[in-house]
C-alpha cells in the first residue's frame, strides 16, 4: 500500500509540473506543439494512460490523506480535468498534422553528356609466337642449360645431344672431301695431258674422250662429298639446341640420358611475351555494327578497324586495365557458332600479361553522341520493363518506361523514353508511388559517379 502510495503521488508531481509549466507557457496559435509536453505520438499515448491508471488512486489518496481538507481534494479534481483536457488536444492534433505533410525524396535532373558505348566481351589471351621444342637429330640427351620458367633469348643454348657420334661423321666426311679433291686433280692433269697429245696425234679423239668423262666425274664426286660434309656439320650443329625465339620457357620435359627422336620428342615449350595477342568473339549483329563504324572511318575491320582502342581489365580488379588496339578479324563467319573471332594487340613490357588468361575487353561501340544517363537506383523493375519516376512542379509522381543501355561512368545509359529535361527520383523511391505527392529535395548529379 505504501508503495503504490508512493509510485502515484510520483506521477501526480510530473502532471502537476506539467500543469504548471503549461500555465506559464500557454499554446500559441501558430504553433500545435507545447514545450511543456514531450513530441510525438507516444507521449500522448503516456500521458492518456497515466491519467487513466492515476486518477482513482490519486482520489483514494485524497480521500485517505486529506479527508479534513476538502479544498485540496477540488484542487487535485480541478488539475486532473486539466491535463485530460491537454492529453485530448494533443493526441488529435499533433498525429494529424503530422500525416498531412508529403513524403519528402530526393530528385535530380539525368546527366546530359558527350559518350561513347563500350561494349563488353570475355576473350583469352594468347602468345603472338609459340614453339614447341623438338630436336632435330636423333641421340641420347647429354645436358640441359636452362632453369624452368627462365627468360630466353633467341640462340640460348637449351639442350646438348650426345655429340661423338656427330663428331667422328664429321671427321668422315672430311676425309671424303681429301679424297675427292685428289681424284679431281689427277683427272684434271690427265685430261689436259690428252688434249696436248691428241693435237700431235700420239692418242686417238677417243683417249680424250675417257679422260673428260673421268674428269667430269670426280668433279662430281667432290661436290658430292663437300655436301656429305655440310650436311654431317648441320648434324653437328643441331646436337646444341638452341632457342628459336625470344620469350618465357617452360619446364624441362626430357632428362639428360633419354633417348630422343629426330622431330617427334617434344622438349620443352617457349611463348613469346611482349607483345600479346587477346582473342575474343563477337556475333553478326556486333560485326555489322563494327564494320559499319569502320567503313564511316575509312577502315576495314578484318584489318583491324583503323587501329581501334580498345581496353582490357583482367579477373583482378586491382591491376589496371590494358590498353590496346585492334588489329586484326577473321575474313569468315564461322557456321557452327555464328561468331567472328577478333583480335586485340598490346604491349606487354613487364609480363604481366600472360598466355591463357581470361579478360574483359571494352570495345567503343558507338560514334560519339549526347547521351542521357541516370543512377541505377533510379530505375524500377515491373515485369520485363524498366521504370523511372518523374516528379512535377506540384511533386505529382508519375512513371516512364525507359529502355536502358550499358554502364557508363558509374551511370546506366537511357536510350529511349528520356530526353534530359525531366526531374527524376533518385532517392526514396519506396515513398514515390504513382500517383503520389511528394516533397522534391533537387540535388545536382555530378558527371562521373563515384564507384
Amino acid at each position: 500500500m505504501l508503495a503504490r502510495r508512493s509510485v502515484t503521488w510520483a506521477i501526480y508531481m510530473r502532471l502537476s509540473n506539467i500543469s504548471m509549466t503549461m500555465r506559464k507557457s500557454p499554446l500559441r496559435r501558430d504553433s500545435w506543439a507545447h514545450p511543456a509536453l514531450p513530441q510525438g505520438n507516444s507521449s500522448c499515448v503516456e500521458i492518456a494512460i497515466a491519467l487513466i491508471v492515476v486518477q482513482p488512486n490519486l482520489f483514494r489518496w485524497a480521500q485517505i490523506s486529506v479527508h479534513r481538507k476538502e479544498i485540496f481534494r477540488g484542487f487535485v479534481m480541478k488539475r486532473l480535468f486539466f491535463l485530460s483536457f491537454v492529453a485530448l488536444i494533443v493526441n488529435f492534433t499533433v498525429p494529424a498534422s503530422a500525416q498531412q505533410a508529403p513524403p519528402l525524396v530526393s530528385v535530380a535532373k539525368p546527366v546530359v553528356k558527350e559518350i561513347v558505348e563500350n561494349d563488353e566481351f570475355v576473350g583469352r589471351f594468347d602468345a603472338e609466337s609459340e614453339v614447341a621444342l623438338r630436336s632435330r637429330v636423333s641421340g641420347y640427351l647429354s645436358s640441359v642449360h636452362f632453369k624452368d620458367g627462365a627468360l630466353v633469348e633467341k640462340g640460348d643454348l637449351l639442350f646438348t645431344v650426345d655429340q661423338r657420334t656427330f663428331v667422328t661423321a664429321l671427321r668422315q666426311a672430311t676425309s671424303q672431301i681429301n679424297i675427292a679433291e685428289a681424284a679431281h686433280q689427277f683427272a684434271k692433269d690427265q685430261l689436259k695431258r690428252a688434249e696436248m697429245l691428241v693435237k700431235s696425234g700420239n692418242i686417238p679423239q677417243s683417249t680424250v674422250d675417257q679422260r673428260q668423262e673421268a674428269f667430269l666425274s670426280a668433279r662430281g664426286a667432290l661436290e658430292q662429298a663437300r655436301s656429305a660434309e655440310e650436311l654431317a656439320q648441320i648434324d653437328f650443329d643441331f646436337t646444341e639446341i638452341r632457342a628459336p625465339i625470344s620469350g618465357r620457357i617452360g619446364r624441362n620435359l626430357v632428362d639428360p640420358g633419354n633417348l630422343i627422336s629426330v622431330n617427334n620428342t617434344i622438349l620443352t615449350t617457349i611463348v613469346s611475351g611482349d607483345p600479346i595477342y587477346f582473342y575474343f568473339d563477337i556475333d553478326e549483329r556486333y560485326f555489322l555494327a563494327y564494320a559499319r563504324d569502320a567503313r564511316s572511318r575509312g577502315a576495314v575491320l578484318q584489318e583491324g578497324g583503323g587501329g581501334l582502342e580498345v581496353s582490357i581489365q583482367l579477373s583482378d580488379e586491382t591491376i589496371p586495365a590494358q590498353k590496346g588496339l585492334l588489329d586484326f578479324s577473321e575474313n569468315r563467319i564461322d557456321e557452327q557458332t555464328g561468331t567472328m573471332r577478333v583480335r586485340a594487340i598490346l604491349d606487354n613490357p613487364n609480363g604481366i600479361l600472360t598466355p591463357g588468361l581470361f579478360g574483359t575487353v571494352n570495345v567503343p561501340g558507338s560514334l560519339p553522341y549526347q547521351g542521357i544517363l541516370v543512377p541505377d537506383a533510379a530505375l524500377v523493375t515491373d515485369q520485363n520493363r524498366r521504370l523511372v519516376m518523374l516528379v512535377d512542379e506540384k511533386g505529382n509522381v508519375t512513371p516512364r518506361i525507359v529502355r536502358p543501355g550499358p554502364k557508363i561512368d558509374g551511370y546506366r545509359i537511357i536510350r529511349s523514353g528520356l530526353d534530359g529535361t525531366e526531374t527524376i527520383v533518385i532517392e526514396g523511391l519506396v515513398r514515390a508511388r504513382p500517383g503520389a505527392v511528394v516533397t522534391p529535395e533537387l540535388i545536382e548529379l555530378p558527371l562521373m559517379a563515384a564507384e
